[in-house]
């Protein structure tokens, strides 16, 4: 009799071992299955920001490549892709939509500043992750208030920073020109340069345009700034524009140094329209390797990211920065489910993506490295200067770290 209620008891110590083990195992919220998970998005696929579509086309032949070979811990990627047209009232309808009608898991690298800014909050009070953002505003690092919201490139403020320890140590008498984007994006790096600049900054910043996305032309912003007599010419302004400002610049026979946003250093979108002889000798400071660069021919990295191009995008442009920039995001956000395994909550994918550690996407520039926590939610803080050469960017000095203070 003892022998059997020992076995008994072994055996119901087992039955809720098993199910508490099961439950362990599988956590599941909305948009997760045994079988798939439901990731949404917005993109630019019309309107001023166009040029940046071609993000969630490679994202989702990504995740498609992802399925291919098994999904992630058995579960496909749903990926479901709304155009708002680069339009915050649009935006905002999107994104219910995907939340509510389509009931996705989580919004990954939704693409835009002004965009995004006005669904942060609704994100938030609905506690679904607004994910690896493609916008480099520094707001999205504010884990405290906005504990559900997440960037993933380096920080506009960052770059800017960078940006101006470099003039101050090329030019210290230079006359600054700043052109910029009237957003939160352009803002953003205004006050990063002023951050560096501190008390010198009256001094050295002969004028500030800028300019709204509305524009169909720049030009006569660009005639107005070459007229201050500035000997440097700070260009943030979103692929469409950057390319406008630099051949204004060339068809005016005006020589500032030029540094440009590294959102808008794109050959195929940027520099080519541009024209390559205008752009020669622009400034910039970027993160991702050129695919288009025979530099990384060899590069490991490269050879998996042109596997993954010639099978899933063929006849892709390659020299188009997006590209590498989306597979590089695709690629974090499979390593942050993978961490997740079976407990996909939303909270727990938010805690994933709090906790990586030197994490190195194919597509970074070797030495630049992903690093979260839960009180630091800038996935990307270090830089290096480059230089656009002979139709390509070559890269020069070392790499400037934002987190030790560059």
């Amino acid at each position: 009799m003892k022998k059997k209620l020992s076995l008994l008891a072994a055996a119901t110590a087992l039955v809720l071992l098993t199910a508490q083990t099961a439950y362990a195992q599988k956590a599941y919220d909305t948009g997760v299955t045994d079988t798939e998970i439901k990731i949404g998005n917005v993109e630019a696929y019309s309107g001023p920001a166009s040029a940046y579509g071609v993000i969630g086309k490679t994202e989702e032949a990504y995740f498609k490549m992802i399925n291919d070979q098994g999904g992630i811990n058995g579960r496909k990627i749903n990926w479901i892709s709304y155009d708002d047209g680069y339009s915050p009232p649009k935006t905002v309808e999107q994104i219910r939509k995907l939340i509510e009608s389509d009931e996705v898991f989580l919004v990954f690298n939704a693409l835009g500043t002004p965009t995004q800014t006005a669904v942060q909050k609704y994100h938030n009070s609905k506690k679904v992750p607004q994910l690896f953002l493609a916008t480099g505003a520094s707001k999205w690092n504010d884990p405290k208030n906005f504990p559900w919201t997440m960037g993933f490139q380096p920080s506009y403020r960052v770059e800017a920073q960078i940006f101006a320890k470099y003039i101050l140590k090329e030019k210290p008498d230079a006359k600054v020109a700043i052109f910029y984007a009237n957003d939160d994006f352009g803002k953003d790096y205004l006050a990063g340069i002023k951050d560096v600049f501190g008390d010198k900054a009256s001094k050295l910043i002969v004028a500030e345009e800028s300019y709204e996305t509305s524009e169909p032309s720049i030009d006569a912003h660009i005639v107005k700034l070459k007229g201050t007599g500035a000997d440097v010419f700070v260009n943030i302004a979103t692929p469409k524009f950057a390319a406008q400002a630099i051949k204004k610049i060339a068809e005016l026979e005006w020589k500032p140094m030029h540094l440009m946003t590294d959102v808008s250093v794109s050959i195929g979108a940027v520099m080519k329209p541009a024209g390559l002889e205008a752009s020669e000798g622009v400034l910039s400071a970027g993160y991702l390797k050129d695919a288009s660069d025979p530099q990384w021919k060899d590069d490991e990295g490269m050879k998996k990211f042109m596997v993954f191009v010639d099978k899933y995008i063929p006849g892709a442009n390659i020299s188009d920065a997006n590209l590498v920039y989306a597979y590089a995001a695709a690629q974090t956000m499979v390593q942050v489910l993978k961490q997740a395994g079976d407990n996909l909550t939303r909270e727990n994918v938010m805690k994933q993506a709090a906790s990586l550690k030197g994490f190195v996407p194919d597509t970074l520039i070797p030495g630049i490295k992903i690093n979260t926590s839960a009180t630091d939610f800038a996935p990307i803080e270090q830089l290096k200067m480059w230089r656009f050469k002979k139709g390509q960017w070559e890269l020069f000095g070392d790499i400037i770290s934002a987190e030790t203070g560059g």
